[in-house]
């Protein structure tokens, strides 16, 4: 039986990588440069549903994160390898040090594998995080959707809270979709502005067929919104 969703997400991508594939023959340099010219006229993605201070406290050097929360979105195995995708996208970003706490150590400290942002926590909770791991924010992120087959589409929900009087410095939540346009223009303007590729290659097609790099490039996007330093 056909999937009109995935249909309609694959005519999508089409359309937009099409003008790409139509110039391979002018050289690598030209290609890009028309390509980049493309893409900037179009409409981009970008996060809407996030707050934050205007700068991150001075204080703030060291954050702990949490696993990916999955609840009933997703499977243990799904949030296991999201856990890796944010971490190695948030070390990029550079805002502060990260450190991370593995489930095992949440269910023998608190008796459960992982904790939401809109959780109730346990008394001492931030406290004893905060003093064990030397840090003085905690990160956690709630996975709200997860669709890992085309087409992908991931929401994620993020707080970061200062282990100190328990206040939120950023809090970020919103959802990718590779069938919306302006998603669909985000990631090949991400692909054709990384200078370290010179192959005339459209590398955009690959990251609306693996949920990896489409979390990826939907963490990117979300990190992108914290408060600078």
């Amino acid at each position: 039986m056909s999937n009109p969703a995935y249909a309609r997400g694959q005519r999508v991508i089409a359309h937009f990588l099409a003008g790409g594939l139509l110039l391979l023959g002018g050289g690598c340099q030209s290609w890009r440069e028309e390509m980049m010219d493309q893409v900037k006229v179009k409409p981009y993605f970008r996060p809407a549903n996030f707050n934050g201070e205007t700068q991150l406290p001075a204080t703030l050097r060291r954050v702990l994160v949490l696993p990916v929360c999955g609840g009933r979105v997703a499977e243990v195995e799904a949030t296991l390898a999201l856990d890796e995708v944010l971490l190695s996208v948030l070390q990029k970003k550079a805002r502060f040090e990260v450190v991370t706490i593995s489930r095992d150590e949440i269910q023998r400290r608190f008796h459960q594998p992982e904790f939401s942002s809109s959780a109730i926590l346990p008394r001492d909770f931030m406290e004893e995080l905060g003093r064990a791991y030397g840090a003085e924010a905690v990160l956690f992120v709630d996975l709200t959707l997860y669709q890992p087959y085309p087409p992908l589409a991931v929401g994620f929900r993020a707080k970061l809270a200062t282990v100190q009087e328990v206040r939120l410095v950023w809090s970020f939540d919103d959802s990718f979709s590779s069938i919306d346009p302006a998603v669909v223009n985000s990631v090949q303007h991400a692909s054709h502005k990384d200078k370290s590729s010179q192959l005339p290659v459209d590398m955009t097609v690959g990251t609306f067929q693996s949920p990896r790099r489409f979390a990826a490039y939907a963490a990117d996007a979300m990190f992108d919104t914290l408060p600078p330093r």
